[in-house]
This record gives structure tokens, C-alpha cells and sequence, in this order.
């Protein structure tokens, strides 16, 4: 513990004691002076006495203004270890286990300094907030392919352990869109204004996804940094007809003791805007899908988070007869500092067994690189070993493979983002692309 050595140096007139004085006194016609009460023919008046402090008094001054600066000091000393100070949260710095966002358990005792004693037996409430309800998104009928509205969230997420997110689509009368489309739902990031994709899936053939009784679930505990108070969020299908499909989006926030309470989301490649605005797979083209990341000096975890999925029948076909890159399938590859460090695959997931088994006469069964119709793209997730660096290069790596030119093109729409969570404030200026 830090110590204070204070010396204060205090005029002293005398060290014998005048007992006879009181300050309550009463006010004079001479002058208007403060009298001494206990002797009103005091010829000096209250103010201009000559007033004297006794050794002990001057002792209890002096050590009264040395707690009070030792005091203030202590706030920003972290006494026992946990990370925090009482500057930063720590509601008993004199206890380990009791800081900002440490669990809750049932002691007696507000562990996570959130003003709560023993509420651990809140975990699993879950706060549900509803924002599209059968919103049509088609093309051609007065229709649009999205839909952008502000929506208000949860606050308070320091108590929320998990997001979840539940996509519905049902039917207008004139039945769903006959073919599976790309789409995604997004949200508006406040620090970069960029729109971040938080999920993508593929739509089923002319169906909803009402065999599902929420939809599909998505996990979007990874922005939970952007996903708290007034959110503008955005959902998109790449719908090409005028028979819409009706769009139903709702948020759970799940009570719990989160694994870190400060993350950060920064995003690396944001080629997510359709099907066809990705990577073109087989021939040269000018995207970078190299970046450098500067990152934040207090991080305890880093993960990246990838979606991928392929588009497009270009030739020539795989020996399996797979054209690229709905069917075909692919190793990609990210690189940390130029050596390679991840591998994504871009095989099967299992389209037959798809829950939503009601798309005929849909192609819906046979396996495609890494999706299909009817289900959430999946995540890809990689975590950063080491932490403790001042930024890290990312590179990401399409297998090679060359286009003959024929049966059209193909695409990768991807997008990457680095997650970042701390037990401590994240510094969002230390957090950015550079060149």
C-alpha cells in the first residue's frame, strides 16, 4: 500500500487554552461585534480574540487531514489484487473475490459491486424485446428487398450472460418466394457507422419458417457491446420476386454472469452486402482481404469471427461434378502475420437432415459448401492466443482455383470481425484499422 508522509506547518500563538470563550455569542451596539456570551464585559469581542489551540488539539487536526489524503489515495490503489480499484468499481477493496463483474453467489455479500446483494437467483430471467413483425421483403409490388428501423434494447447488459436472436418468416397469401436467397440481418455500429452483420442465413424454397417454433436461433452475445439502448438494425433477403416474405425479429437477453463485462467488436472485411458483392472466386480482382488491426492494452480474450458462404455454378466442375462456389467444396485459410494460422472448410453441414423439410419441389437436400437452404449460415470462430500485443496482421486466403470462364461466376461474401472482451474499460481510440 502506498504510503502518505504529510507535514503540515501550523502558526501556533500559544498553547494555554481560553475556556471562556463561545462562539454562539451575541451581537453588540458597538460595532455590531460577536460578544463572548459567558462574559458580556469582555472588552474583546469574539472575532479578535486571541484564540490558542491546545498540542492534542493540533494532533487530532493534523492526523484527521493525513486519513483524509491517505483516504483518497487508497481509492485509486487496488489493495487486494482483483484488478479493480474503489475508483473503478470495487465496492471492498479489502476482498478478492468482490469486484465488478465477478459471479454472484448467495453469501450475503454484492460481489459484483452492482448494488444487488445475493440476486444470483435472477440468472436465466430472460428480457424479450420484439422489433420487425411480418415485415415483407420482396422486389417489384410496392415491395423492398430491407427494412431499417431504430429499435429500443436493453439497457443495462452488465447482468446479461447471452444474446439470442429468433428470425421467423411467414407466408403472405400468395406463398413464399420459390427459391432460396441469401440474407442477413445487421446493425448500425455508433463508433465506425458501418453496418455489422450479426447473422445470415439462407431462405427455404417456398416456404417459411414456421416448422421451427421461434424460427432460426442465432447467437449474437459477441456484439453485445452494440446491442444495448436505441439500435438501429437492419434486415435484407435478396428477394427478387413480388411474393414476399414477412419478416419477424426478436431478441432474448438472458440473465447470468457474463465471462468478461467490457467487450468491444471491430470489424475486418464487411463484404456482406448480397450474394454477388464478395470476393470473385477463379479470376483476379482488386479486393484486399489483407488488414492490420491495432489493438487495445488491456484485452483478456480475442476471437475472430467469420461468416462465409459461396455463390454461383462457374466451371470447370470438381471431379465430384461440383461447380463454384454454391457446391464446390474449399479450404480457406487466415493468416496472422503472414503464416497461417486457421483453417476454414467449406464442406457439407448436413442439409438433409435440415428441420425445415418442407421445400419441395425445392432443390433443398443435396450439400452445399458450407450452407443451406432453409438454415443460419454458420459462424466460424477463432481465438487469438496471444493477447498482449500492440496489433497483429490478418490475411484471408481463398483456395486456389481458376474460372474457365464458363457457367457464370462465383462468389465468397464474407465478413470478419474481432471481438475483444477485458475485465476492464476498453479503450475504443486504441481499437482500428491501419495501413
Amino acid at each position: 500500500m502506498k504510503k502518505l508522509i504529510l507535514l503540515l506547518l501550523i502558526p501556533l500563538v500559544s498553547f494555554s487554552q481560553n475556556e471562556d470563550i463561545l462562539l454562539n455569542g451575541s451581537v453588540s451596539v458597538e460595532g455590531n461585534q460577536i460578544k463572548n456570551v459567558a462574559d458580556p464585559t469582555d472588552p474583546q469581542d469574539a472575532v479578535t480574540k486571541n484564540y490558542t489551540y491546545s498540542k492534542a488539539e493540533i494532533d487530532l487536526l493534523i492526523n484527521e487531514a493525513i486519513e483524509n489524503l491517505q483516504s483518497q489515495i487508497n481509492a485509486d490503489v487496488d489493495n487486494d489484487g482483483d484488478g479493480y480499484t474503489e475508483n473503478q468499481g470495487d465496492c471492498d477493496d479489502n476482498n478478492s473475490s468482490i469486484y465488478p463483474g465477478a459471479e454472484e453467489i448467495e453469501d450475503g455479500l454484492d460481489n459484483n459491486c452492482d448494488g444487488e446483494i445475493d440476486e444470483s437467483s435472477a440468472n436465466g430471467q430472460i428480457y424479450n424485446y420484439t422489433t420487425f413483425v411480418q415485415q415483407p421483403l420482396g422486389y417489384g409490388g410496392g415491395y423492398s428487398q430491407s427494412a431499417t428501423q431504430y429499435y429500443q434494447l436493453h439497457q443495462d447488459i452488465s447482468n446479461i450472460e447471452q444474446i439470442k436472436m429468433f428470425l421467423q418468416i411467414d407466408c403472405p397469401s400468395t406463398g413464399c418466394d420459390d427459391w432460396d436467397r441469401f440474407a442477413n440481418i445487421k446493425v448500425r455500429d455508433p463508433n465506425s457507422n458501418n453496418w455489422y452483420e450479426i447473422g445470415r442465413y439462407v431462405t427455404p424454397y417456398w416456404v417459411g419458417t414456421q416448422q421451427l417454433e421461434r424460427g432460426l436461433e442465432f447467437d449474437v452475445t459477441d456484439f453485445k457491446s452494440i446491442l444495448n439502448g436505441v439500435v438501429e438494425i437492419k434486415i435484407f433477403i435478396e428477394n427478387w420476386s413480388s411474393k414476399a416474405d414477412l419478416v419477424s425479429l426478436e431478441f432474448d437477453y438472458i440473465v447470468g454472469t457474463p465471462d468478461y463485462p467490457y467487450y468491444s467488436v471491430l470489424e475486418i472485411l464487411n463484404l456482406h452486402e448480397n450474394s454477388i458483392s464478395g470476393v470473385p472466386y477463379g479470376v483476379s480482382n482488386n479486393i484486399d482481404l489483407g488488414k492490420n488491426i491495432m489493438m487495445p492494452g488491456n484485452i483478456q480474450e480475442a476471437t475472430l469471427r467469420t461468416i462465409i458462404s459461396g455463390w454461383g455454378h462457374a466451371t470447370p466442375y470438381d471431379s465430384d461434378g461440383r461447380p463454384c462456389a454454391e457446391w464446390c467444396y474449399r479450404t480457406h485459410t487466415i493468416k496472422i502475420y503472414d503464416t497461417p494460422a486457421f483453417e476454414h472448410y467449406m464442406g457439407p453441414i448436413g442439409c438433409p437432415s435440415n428441420p425445415i423439410n418442407n421445400q419441395d419441389p425445392g432443390n433443398w437436400a443435396p450439400n452445399r459448401a458450407g450452407w443451406c437452404p432453409g438454415m443460419v449460415v454458420p459462424v466460424r470462430k477463432n481465438n487469438l492466443a496471444n493477447t498482449n500485443v500492440d496489433f497483429f496482421s490478418f490475411e484471408y486466403e481463398l483456395e486456389p482455383w481458376v474460372s474457365d470462364g464458363n457457367g457464370g461466376n462465383a462468389y465468397y461474401a464474407i465478413s470478419t470481425y474481432v471481438i475483444v472482451k477485458s475485465n476492464s474499460p476498453i479503450n475504443e481510440q486504441q481499437f482500428y484499422l491501419f495501413d
